[in-house]
């Protein structure tokens, strides 16, 4: 027997199921449709994984602190969304509403919160934080990953804005621990 999900969520679908409909409609343009799934594939973790590793090429060995630092800011953010998502179980959109297409087979059964934007979200804070001239790729990226997750169908927009709120305080936690903590350098 699966958890009901809150209350909260049942009204907020009712809110925000028709813009979540207009939107992942957008998807049965071949071109919007193939560009998004590219976007939400590479947010799966290929661009996250070559992001991290590119910080010892940057800053030498002081790069590795970073890479750990992503890792396991990654990996908490992981284990944290999902056991929100096991726990809320906010059934994902297109299975609420028939009329939303799902363009994507989703990577699990619920939607809130969106895993991939909060991930987005938490590597593009370390890069504003390490590499800020990187910002001009990743920013759009991010938001790229971001959008793909509601024209695709897989998630509504409240999903994706906290995603997007809870990466941003996990790369905040792990920025300020690892400079309080003493053990991430000052970079150049």
């Amino acid at each position: 027997m699966r958890s009901r999900p809150p209350v909260t969520f049942e009204r907020l679908d009712s809110l925000e199921w028709q813009i979540c409909q207009r939107i992942a409609r957008l998807s049965q343009r071949r071109l919007i449709h193939g560009l998004f799934r590219f976007c939400s594939r590479i947010g799966d973790w290929p661009a996250w994984v070559a992001l991290a590793l590119m910080q010892p090429i940057i800053y030498g060995r002081e790069g590795w602190h970073l890479t750990l630092l992503w890792g396991l800011c990654a990996a908490f953010g992981a284990l944290f969304y999902r056991l929100v998502k096991t726990r809320l179980c906010r059934e994902r959109p297109y299975i609420t509403f028939s009329s939303i297409p799902c363009t994507m087979p989703p990577l699990d059964r619920y939607s809130f919160p969106s895993g991939h934007t909060l991930h987005a979200v938490m590597f593009s804070t370390f890069t504003a934080a390490t590499s800020p001239w990187l910002l001009i790729v990743v920013l759009p990226l991010t938001g790229l990953i971001a959008a793909s997750r509601v024209i695709l169908g897989l998630h509504y927009l409240s999903d994706v804005i906290a995603g997007a709120l809870l990466g941003f305080v996990i790369a905040q936690m792990g920025l300020w621990g690892a400079t309080y903590g003493q053990w991430l350098p000052a970079l150049d």
